[in-house]
């Protein structure tokens, strides 16, 4: 009996609505389950009660910054080792830095270019094959 693979599942914490429903629609046609939210605090909730196998965080939320989400979720031994990749519009070099100190796998900037976009999100995790 052959198993069908689970798509790898993406969370995406992003505040722009519409930046929020291009990268859900990019990640969508590639082949994976994505879930969206456009604060920190439901990013944190929906990230503590499912599995990821990554993350995208914003740096500028409305509640909080995309840096205390993902401070917050590295302090938990679940979330060691999901990938958590910022997005920002910010073209900061101390933005980046500290983004890697946190612990992330990537750091990507707006606007970005949706081929290079979803080959980054596949260097970290790949769909599954369907």
């Amino acid at each position: 009996m052959a198993v069908t693979p689970l798509k790898s599942k993406i969370l995406v914490i992003e505040n722009q609505p519409d930046v929020l429903n291009a990268i859900v629609r990019l990640l969508q046609r590639v082949g994976y389950e994505v879930f969206a939210t456009q604060t920190g605090a439901e990013g944190i909730r929906l990230a503590r009660n499912d599995e990821f196998d990554l993350i995208t965080v914003d740096v500028d939320l409305p509640d909080v910054s995309g840096f205390e989400v993902c401070r917050h979720l590295k302090q938990d031994f679940r979330f060691y080792r999901t990938p958590v990749i910022f997005i920002s519009g910010r073209l900061s070099g101390e933005d980046c830095r500290r983004a890697f100190e946190l612990g992330a796998a990537d750091f990507i900037f707006k606007p970005f270019d949706p081929f290079i976009f979803v080959s980054q999100i596949m260097s970290h995790v790949k769909p599954a094959q369907t």
